[in-house]
């Protein structure tokens, strides 16, 4: 008699929908990277609120603890794959999406190095611990802005109408950094401050325009080829990310620059960063707004057409949060109110889709349905035992 064994459907069974509690490790995906983009967002977001609210930035400030320790252990689950799973592992580069989601690495680390700082004001220690993860961050955006290109160009299978806006991942993580360059350089002495913010506009230039002509060319794949599938339908979202980011960048730059290079042959040049930084920041803003109003729109349909959950749904979060970060520094730097209320309005509307994405995502990491590498060639099968 042949007897097959299946795992107890407890609730409170960790992992019962995996075959084996390894199979988090085989098949831990860069995909659990956007949890920390969407969260660490957010607590960013939260601690600096228009409006002073009681108990708002002791949330915030729990939220940015969480987050840390979910880094740590997600950093332990993937390289524990690549150690031991090795042969499993190597799969990822070659996958056309699944790639992409390393550039998620970086962009998941900035969250923390900006929260050491904003937690932590006025202690050296913190600011000198951002700098030096900073640095590896940039290290890392460099890494993945190359490396996943070369596998697209060499090794990947890709067609115009597959594209979605997954592509922008590997590219983008380079203008987080410089977004945060200028964050950082703002707390660091003026010697650290210039390697940074001259560190912060290359960075810059070696993702905003790819990402502005990825972009170009996922306007003429939904002309041509219409929605990307279902499973693919908050992609369209991930347009928002270079383009809040790539304006958040130029505003934090342009804000660090002057008092950096002041007394220096670059002073009348850094002089200009901060005007020029808001000019360039309302052009892209006003770019965001079109991909935004195009992303609800695009959405909606999706929903009425059924919209499974999955991992991407965190494109709802970070996306929108370096939009809003952008906007809400629009408002501090040209005085207008209607930027402060927007960012409120979509902080708001944020920390509700962040929200529901946590839950969800919670369960499925807990009951192991979230657990997949599509990257591998076949799923692991239950074990049977003869009886």
């Amino acid at each position: 008699m042949i007897t097959v064994w299946l795992p107890i459907m407890s609730p409170w069974k960790p992992l019962n929908r995996l075959p084996s509690p390894i199979e988090l490790v085989r098949q831990f995906t860069p995909n659990w990277f956007t949890v920390n983009m969407g969260t660490g967002i957010t607590f960013l977001l939260l601690a600096q609120f228009p409006a002073r609210i009681a108990g708002l930035h002791a949330l915030a400030y729990g939220l940015f603890i969480a987050d840390a320790a979910i880094f740590a252990l997600f950093i332990g689950l993937f390289a524990a794959r690549w150690l031991f799973f090795t042969q499993d592992a190597m799969p990822l580069l070659r996958h056309p999406v699944q790639s992409m989601f390393l550039g998620a690495i970086p962009m998941a680390l900035i969250p923390l190095v900006n929260g050491l700082v904003l937690f932590h004001p006025g202690q050296p220690a913190a600011a000198e611990l951002a700098t030096h993860l900073w640095w590896i961050d940039a290290a890392l955006s460099l890494l993945t802005g190359w490396l996943v290109p070369w596998y697209q160009f060499t090794a990947q299978d890709h067609s115009l109408e597959r594209m979605t806006g997954v592509w922008l991942l590997p590219v983008v993580p380079a203008e987080v950094a410089a977004s945060s360059a200028g964050y950082l350089a703002q707390h660091l002495p003026a010697a650290q401050a210039q390697a940074l913010i001259v560190s912060g506009y290359a960075l810059w230039g070696m993702s905003v325009p790819i990402a502005l002509g990825i972009l170009t060319v996922l306007y003429l794949r939904l002309a041509l080829h219409k929605l990307p599938p279902k499973e693919l339908g908050v992609s369209t979202w991930l347009s928002l990310g270079p383009i809040g980011t790539g304006a958040f960048a130029l505003l934090t730059l342009g804000a660090a620059a002057p008092q950096a290079f002041a007394d220096t042959v670059m002073a009348p040049v850094a002089a200009l960063a901060g005007p020029l930084g808001v000019i360039g920041a309302l052009i892209l803003w006003g770019l965001g707004l079109w991909w935004l109003v195009t992303a609800i729109a695009l959405t909606a349909i999706q929903v009425r057409r059924g919209l499974p959950f999955n991992l991407g749904w965190w494109g709802f979060t970070f996306p929108v949060g370096v939009y809003t970060a952008a906007s809400l520094t629009l408002g501090l730097r040209t005085g207008m109110a209607f930027f402060t209320a927007f960012a409120a309005t979509l902080i708001v509307a944020l920390v509700a889709a962040w929200a529901v994405v946590a839950v969800r995502s919670a369960h499925g990491l807990w009951h192991g349905h979230l657990v997949q590498a599509p990257c591998l060639s076949c799923k692991p099968e239950l074990p049977a035992k003869t009886a």
